[in-house]
């Protein structure tokens, strides 16, 4: 059961960059919400500061799904448990759940006269993030047959 979460993480973890986390705008009646997702917010930050840019898309895409692609690999035998370790250093090199954070502080904060509101894809970002955490703690313990007595 918890390779196939792990796996389902390949797809859900796309769907939330590109799914709108926040609406954001001026609160007038005349001005629309921009919807801003985590692609389109690297895509402006790729605008104004290459070198951060590449470093969030690094920490904050590529890592956390490398992790689970490693997880997905030891889950199924095709990768050795040593490596566990390293999995772990991509968890705590991904960005990912920093960025969220972020994003919890500009939603809680505001913006003078910008309006934010939540969007559904902040929801299954959350739910990635939070899933990828207790996968790969789970997936570090380990495990004890429950047949097999231990003598305390």
């Amino acid at each position: 059961m918890l390779k196939y979460a792990n796996l389902s993480l390949l797809f859900f973890f796309p769907l939330a960059w590109f799914a709108p986390l926040l609406r954001a705008g001026i609160d007038l009646p005349l001005f629309g919400l921009s919807e801003i997702s985590v692609i389109s917010g690297l895509q402006a930050l790729w605008q104004s500061d290459v070198i951060l840019a590449l470093l969030v898309t690094v920490f904050a895409l590529f890592a956390p799904y490398l992790k689970t692609i490693g997880l997905a690999l030891l889950h199924f035998g095709l990768l050795s448990p040593r490596a566990l370790p390293a999995l772990h250093l991509a968890g705590k090199l991904a960005m990912a759940d920093i960025f969220l954070i972020a994003l919890y502080i500009i939603v809680v904060k505001g913006v003078g006269l910008a309006r934010v509101e939540v969007a559904w894809g902040l929801y299954v970002f959350t739910a990635c993030i939070l899933a990828s955490l207790l996968i790969g703690l789970i997936t570090g313990k380990p495990r004890r047959h429950p047949s097999v007595l231990t003598d305390a």
